[in-house]
């Protein structure tokens, strides 16, 4: 139940970030201010002792973020993928949260599949290994099909891990209201929305079957993307709890010395993981929205290989036009049409300055260009845009938060291979080739024929619906106007009388 009571979690987080040491290295990384360093510092350290202690042969961040919960390390896993935001050696330290957790026991693991499909595992599974990873949410088995011999991934849930996830967003809950209410200025960014939008997701998550219907149809819409492979789902096998899929060969993305020794170009597979992305937000709207290194293999061939799609994004097709149009405009360095697109989309109001923000988005896109991508801080830059959203109160958009959640990841993961590849020169062939097809005179004539397809649908109840409308008004027209006020007046008294039972039931529950 989402309440005070939350307090306790949260000083327990803040107290177990300095117990590990976690959060002096968190401040080190981003260079933060010393008035930021003692004000922590005053407010936390007298509850270090309440803080958890975690496993003390991790390092610091690791060790604290796997200590508080699978919510935490989600986050830890974005952070991974970013060295040029907290640094190399903590970006390396956080990668064993993407698949090298501690796991389960192959007992419990063997029991939720039995549980889950009916049948004991020797009988479904001639071989069945420990664990080859675990991550926060689930851990992953390698094994043998009885059957047929196929050798398949069986992924099974962390027991419990429902119970934890709704702790820990019981408590992001707890934490948005006070920060809405301490800050007003931070309403625009609406934290209790973003926290909402974290829940759905998670939630999803955790049901498997989602999982393997979210697998099944992006496989439908890549399946003829060149480099790209998804491995396939065995429905018999899957279930809530369990999923299995054909096992996928390959080298991890995130390790560079095994890419080398395995004869791959680590420039090219750079560009293709970027590009792909893009091609399935903008052509499809349907995305990998956790593609991290622990999700990624490169194959013998030098194909990409995703696997793990609990949490996938969905984008419209006007909002893919929005982002392609923005994209478009950062590559040709019109950051004017970039701005305008802004205010067209309604997501600056409209009565700040176009002018003022195009030259604040130049700010923004010129230190990309003609710059190695090693000196570019995106620590800095990601400030800056804060900065900029902040001052033309621009709003959090939920609905685009995990396209720029994973494109953030996918930039880090690519950068992570090639740490000079530039993202606007990678993303331009995919941006102009869907603007050609999606923004222009054959867009406006495919619109033209389905706007025609869906009035066809409804024609028949055309007539109908428009003689209703028109008698309503007319209706509305002559009928009598009824005094609001006894209805204003019944609807405060049995407000009141709620306000006043639910008020007395919290003073009883309490």
């Amino acid at each position: 139940m989402r309440g005070p009571h939350n307090i306790w979690r949260l000083i327990r987080t803040g107290a177990t970030l300095e117990r590990t040491g976690a959060m002096g290295v968190i401040l080190d990384a981003l260079d933060a201010p010393r008035p930021l360093r003692i004000a922590y510092r005053a407010l936390v350290w007298p509850f270090k002792w309440l803080g958890i202690e975690g496993d003390p042969s991790m390092p610091p961040v690791t060790r604290a973020l796997t200590a508080l919960g699978p919510a935490y390390i989600k986050f830890g896993q974005i952070l991974s993928t970013r060295p040029d935001v907290v640094g190399e050696d903590l970006a390396n330290q956080l990668r064993v949260l993407q698949d090298k957790l501690p796991p389960f026991p192959v007992a419990q693991a063997k029991k939720q599949i039995e549980d889950e499909l009916g049948m004991p595992v020797s009988e479904l599974f001639s071989e069945f290994s420990e664990p080859v990873a675990a991550a926060s949410i689930a851990q992953v088995h390698k094994a043998r099909r009885a059957d047929t011999g196929q050798t398949v991934a069986v992924k099974v849930l962390r027991p419990g891990i429902e119970r934890a996830f709704r702790t820990d967003i019981d408590a992001f809950y707890f934490s948005a209201d006070v920060i809405e209410t301490l800050s007003p200025a931070s309403r625009r960014l609406r934290p209790r929305d973003v926290i909402a939008h974290f829940e759905s997701v998670v939630m999803g998550e955790l049901d498997l079957r989602l999982e393997s219907a979210a697998a099944s149809e992006f496989a439908a819409n890549t399946e003829g993307d060149a480099g790209f492979q998804l491995p396939e789902v065995n429905w018999g096998l899957s279930g809530r709890r369990v999923m299995t899929m054909s096992w996928a060969e390959g080298v991890s993305l995130g390790d560079n010395a095994a890419i080398d020794a395995a004869g791959h170009d680590r420039a090219l597979l750079s560009e293709r993981v970027l590009q792909l992305f893009l091609n399935h937000a903008l052509r499809d709207g349907f995305f990998h929205a956790d593609m991290h290194q622990g999700n990624l293999k490169v194959a013998p061939n030098g194909d990409i290989i995703a696997y793990d799609f609990g949490i996938m994004g969905h984008i419209d097709e006007y909002t893919r036009r929005v982002y392609a149009e923005i994209l478009y405009g950062f590559i040709r360095r019109d950051y004017k049409r970039v701005a305008e697109v802004h205010f067209e989309a309604g997501y600056v109001p409209a009565d700040r300055d176009v002018d003022a923000f195009a030259r604040a988005l130049r700010a923004v896109g010129e230190p990309i260009f003609g710059m190695d991508a090693t000196r570019i801080s995106m620590a800095r830059l990601l400030s800056y845009l804060f900065e900029v959203t902040e001052r033309f109160g621009m709003e959090t958009r939920t609905e685009l938060i995990l396209l720029q959640r994973t494109m953030v990841v996918v930039e880090g993961v690519a950068r992570s291979l090639n740490p000079h590849m530039n993202i606007w020169d990678t993303a331009k062939p995919v941006v102009e080739d869907y603007i050609k097809t999606s923004i222009g005179p054959r867009a406006v004539a495919r619109d033209l024929m389905l706007t025609a397809k869906v009035l066809g649908r409804f024609g028949p109840r055309l007539p109908g619906l428009v003689e209703a409308v028109l008698i309503r008004q007319a209706e509305g027209d002559t009928a009598p106007k009824r005094n609001p006020w006894p209805a204003r007046l019944g609807w405060g008294a049995g407000g009141l009388a709620l306000g006043a039972a639910l008020t007395l039931a919290w003073h009883l529950w309490a």
